[in-house]
């Protein structure tokens, strides 16, 4: 096999738009081109349809049946674990509702702050099937509060699932996956971490750490949209969310995306082996914008854990006290040419504040900017965003 290397010192290839800085990666990141050169074939030449059984299909199954392989080697569980989805929102579901439906959950416990795809899932859950529904208590930064998750935990007999962001996707907060499993290990409590905004940018071993469930997106690590994977451990029996066929081993109905999945699995391989790097990488731009908007603008605060060390290194969410012209930041860059967000991509279309920035009450009177960085991202990129802020705001 022919190891094509990974340059992390090269050029954004969206250039072509005009003056463009991404700096929005934790709503999407571009595709690589690696992983676009190795989705292609199965676009073009590799058509067959995995389930059938002539040489054209046996082909496909097989580079589906070795996506999965790697994948679940680098994740440190079985083959049979990895079933392929649409999405991290997919997967979510399918987590949720097997959970209540086949493994016989009467109370789920979250948090105020998880992706809208596990807080209406649950809302809906709860009210069409009954089932209890806690919310952890939050510190000030928004990281749970595990004394009091221990305490919901040990408060009923009714069977359990903890479902918890590992990197929350706004601010950046990251839970102990240890110590959450310990306990809910300890109570014998179903998990599930959702993983959308973490995976391939943190080693995770799902036999140091075990849990029962894990949600991935492919295209938050620079691999395609459309195409994800829920970890489902071997010890939970559960039935498919979509029903019609016997794909992904009878886990999901539904002929496979198998450009999707080739795509996915080589974005989770490139991730993986430059871990080290990338991070460094991504967080040096982290850190250094971070200190010069300290510097030049006063009335900032800083969402999420306070030590950069200590948070997702993808994100950094500043808040800039409100006034007019910080109100329309997010427009006034993107008018410069600067991608950034404001809150969740899911939620872009809202008129109401950030459910994650509302759960924080102390920052009511600062807007968020969230700027979220990749391995295509350079230093002279937040330079020339800083000096568009200046502009706009000194």
């Amino acid at each position: 096999m022919v190891r094509i290397v990974f340059n992390i010192t090269r050029k954004p290839f969206y250039t072509h738009m005009k003056s463009t800085i991404y700096l929005d990666n934790a709503a999407t990141t571009p595709l690589l081109p690696e992983v676009s050169a190795a989705m292609r074939p199965f676009l073009e030449q590799h058509f067959g349809n995995p389930s059938s059984i002539y040489s054209l299909g046996r082909t496909t199954k097989m580079h589906i049946e070795q996506a999965r392989e790697s994948i679940s080697k680098e994740l440190n569980c079985k083959r049979g674990e990895i079933i392929f989805t649409s999405s991290g929102t997919e997967s979510i579901n399918k987590v949720l509702f097997a959970a209540i439906l086949d493994l016989n959950c009467k109370r789920i416990i979250t948090s105020a702050i998880e992706h809208h795809a596990t807080l209406h899932t649950i809302e809906h859950l709860q009210k069409t099937l009954g089932i209890e529904v806690q919310y952890v208590n939050l510190q000030t930064d928004g990281t749970i509060d595990e004394n009091h998750l221990a305490d919901l935990l040990k408060s009923s007999s009714l069977k359990t699932i903890v479902s918890l962001l590992h990197a929350n996707n706004e601010i950046g907060t990251l839970t102990n996956m240890s110590n959450v499993s310990a306990l809910c290990q300890t109570h014998k409590a179903l998990l599930h971490m959702d993983t959308v905004q973490s995976i391939a940018h943190y080693k995770i071993d799902l036999t140091a750490c075990p849990i029962d469930f894990l949600s991935c997106s492919g295209h938050k690590f620079h691999g395609p949209k459309g195409i994800g994977f829920v970890y489902v451990n071997g010890k939970n029996k559960i039935s498919p969310l979509l029903l019609g066929g016997g794909q992904e081993r009878n886990m999901r109905a539904g002929t496979e995306n198998v450009a999707g999945i080739i795509g996915l699995e080589k974005a989770f391989l490139l991730a993986y082996q430059h871990l080290d790097e990338n991070k460094a990488h991504i967080f040096k731009l982290k850190t250094y914008l971070h200190e010069q908007i300290q510097n030049r603008f006063s009335k900032t605060i800083l969402f999420g854990n306070q030590n950069l060390n200590e948070s997702l290194y993808t994100v950094l969410n500043i808040g800039f006290l409100k006034n007019p012209q910080t109100e329309m930041l997010p427009l006034s860059l993107d008018i410069e040419g600067i991608c950034i967000s404001s809150g969740s991509a899911c939620s872009s279309g809202s008129e109401n504040q950030s459910h994650v920035i509302a759960a924080l009450k102390k920052y009511q009177d600062y807007q968020p900017i969230r700027f979220s960085f990749s391995i295509l991202n350079t230093l002279a990129e937040i330079d020339q965003t800083i000096a568009v802020l200046d502009k706009l705001l000194n």
